[in-house]
């Protein structure tokens, strides 16, 4: 099994007192579903990523003392979980180990935080957008047009009226279109939570 090989490498590397490269090995092997893990539990990408980073402390701080009363893969969940109900807790706690002394274990650190954060945000965003194709379209439009066009309200308001407008007729166009955003928001939003996703950033 897969898993049984890696806990065998895991520990040969600690029988011999190899911490970094039991640390590096837990990191490559297990950090992108760990983070994805935290992701799931934070629904935020800055608790997600500040979680991982307490848990890689954790692990790293934890090694000497893993006796295997549980395979490692569990135990690092574990970790995980504990690491991510902290930083949930107090967000802003000092982190009290520096890695930064072992570059090659920080880079990769670095590594699978920022590729497995960038996929999990492409993912949601995905979703989010096969959701959009539930509005009706004229929602899509004002959502396109606001949120990912950065339209004013006032030109959004001309460019759906399909002609020219007088200036009243656009600021009055203009503030019902703002409301119908918020509820077009909330629809989404709605939408969101119902398939158990957070938006990473946008609408």
């Amino acid at each position: 099994m897969e898993h049984d090989a890696f806990q065998r490498e895991v520990q040969r590397h600690l029988d011999a007192g190899a911490l970094s490269e039991a640390a590096t090995l837990a990191v490559e092997r297990l950090g992108p579903e760990v983070l994805g893990f935290m992701w799931s539990l934070t629904r935020d990408p800055d608790l997600a990523s500040e979680s991982f980073s307490v848990f890689c402390e954790d692990l790293w701080r934890g090694l000497p003392s893993f006796r295997g009363e549980a395979s490692f893969r569990t135990w690092a969940y574990t970790l995980a979980r504990h690491a991510a109900l902290r930083v949930q807790r107090d967000p802003y706690r000092q982190r009290r180990v520096g890695i930064d002394d072992h570059p090659v274990l920080s880079d990769l650190i670095a590594r699978v935080r920022t590729s497995t954060l960038e996929f999990l945000k492409s993912e949601v965003r995905e979703a989010v957008g096969r959701l959009r194709e539930r509005l009706k379209p004229d929602e899509q439009t004002l959502l396109v047009l606001r949120v990912d066009r950065k339209m004013s309200f006032q030109d959004i308001a001309v460019v759906m009226s399909g002609g020219p407008l007088t200036e009243g007729e656009r600021k009055k166009r203009a503030a019902l279109l703002r409301k119908r955003f918020e509820r077009v928001k909330a629809k989404l939003q709605a939408l969101v939570e119902a398939e158990g996703l957070r938006r990473a950033g946008e609408a």
